[in-house]
């Protein structure tokens, strides 16, 4: 269903959705981050990526799984906290970072499935934006197989026509959203179509940054998992572990139990993020670590990403955002990197 609406009425649309959580990106302090829309009628979506990707959002940095203390007469007692449930909307996402949600979702819908982020999931509605021009200038999605105006994972993709959007619905829960407001839409005309293809192949040429011959980077990491490149490419690495913090595909965790008194016992289980970049991500409680320098986590990193999960998915764990080069205070660049594992004899 296409539909035309002019960015005067946007405003008035958001206000329509008054039974969702609605987000959208938030400049502050010259940095971009999806918040709770506030105000609808100062709403921008003129913005460049988020630091983080909408994924906080459905798999948020911090949540707790399960509250435990002692009664008084010393019996544990435990009480498990799941997510409220609330429907919400992200509006303005880019369709790399939606892209990287469906990664999640093959992840976390695997059995047993994880109820936590599920929740979340099912009641998230995705609107997505076309990039046109690139939010970054590291963006690579094209070798990644995706694009500036992919629709994969969204409910809606939003394209800007100047003083109109180009509203394409996607799915039921799409639909949905344009009928709470569908006085403010009109069917998009034939030329309005015409506009879009034009838009859209603009927006594919202006992205500048490729990995070449991608297709054989799986293959090329398997011979080089004992190669001294790995020594090399990590030298300057100092292990703060942004880039994958950043990353909107990264999708690993620590769980811990957090004290808040011990008599009475009294404390909470917490699922964090974690990043395979750091030292201790996997120490063995016996002392031994099988990634311990910074070049055998730099090589995780990239053959979890490029060998591992297209072994297992078929799919690379990279979107191409470009958070990673875009934020790294090394200047470490994704693409580099892989350009030479081409280029590795």
């Amino acid at each position: 269903m296409e539909k035309i609406l002019t960015k005067k009425s946007f405003p008035a649309w958001i206000k329509k959705l008054q039974s969702y959580t609605v987000y959208s990106p938030e400049k502050q302090e010259n940095l971009w981050s999806y918040e709770v829309i506030q105000n609808p009628d100062k709403l921008n979506l003129e913005h460049l990526n988020t630091v983080l990707a909408p994924k906080k959002i459905i798999y948020p940095q911090r949540e707790i799984f399960l509250q435990f203390n002692t009664s008084k007469e010393g019996k544990p007692q435990i009480k498990e906290v799941l997510p409220e449930e609330h429907p919400a909307v992200i509006f303005g996402v880019r369709p790399c970072d939606a892209k990287a949600i469906t990664l999640t979702d093959k992840v976390f819908g695997e059995e047993p499935k994880d109820p936590y982020y599920w929740s979340r999931r099912n009641q998230t509605i995705l609107v997505g934006l076309t990039c046109n021009p690139p939010p970054s200038p590291n963006c690579f999605c094209l070798s990644v197989g995706g694009s500036p105006h992919s629709k994969e994972g969204l409910d809606i993709l939003m394209t800007d026509m100047g003083d109109k959007y180009h509203i394409d619905s996607l799915t039921k829960k799409g639909e949905k959203l344009i009928k709470a407001a569908e006085n403010l839409f009109k069917p998009a005309s034939s030329k309005d179509k015409k506009e879009l293809e034009k838009i859209q192949r603009e927006s594919e040429k202006k992205i500048k940054r490729e990995v070449k011959d991608i297709k054989n980077i799986p293959d090329k990491l398997k011979d080089m998992f004992e190669s001294p490149f790995w020594d090399e490419e990590a030298m300057s690495c100092i292990r703060c572990g942004i880039c994958t913090y950043l990353c909107p595909t990264c999708f690993c965790f620590d769980i811990t139990d957090e004290l808040t008194s011990t008599l009475p016992l009294k404390g909470k289980r917490v699922r964090t993020w974690d990043t395979c970049q750091f030292p201790d991500f996997t120490m063995h409680s016996s002392g031994h670590n099988p990634r311990p320098d910074k070049a055998s986590r730099l090589r995780q990193r990239m053959l979890h990403k490029f060998q591992y999960h297209v072994e297992n998915y078929q799919d690379y764990l990279c979107t191409g955002c470009g958070r990673c080069i875009s934020l790294c205070p090394m200047g470490i660049d994704i693409i580099e990197i892989l350009n030479k594992v081409i280029d590795h004899e």
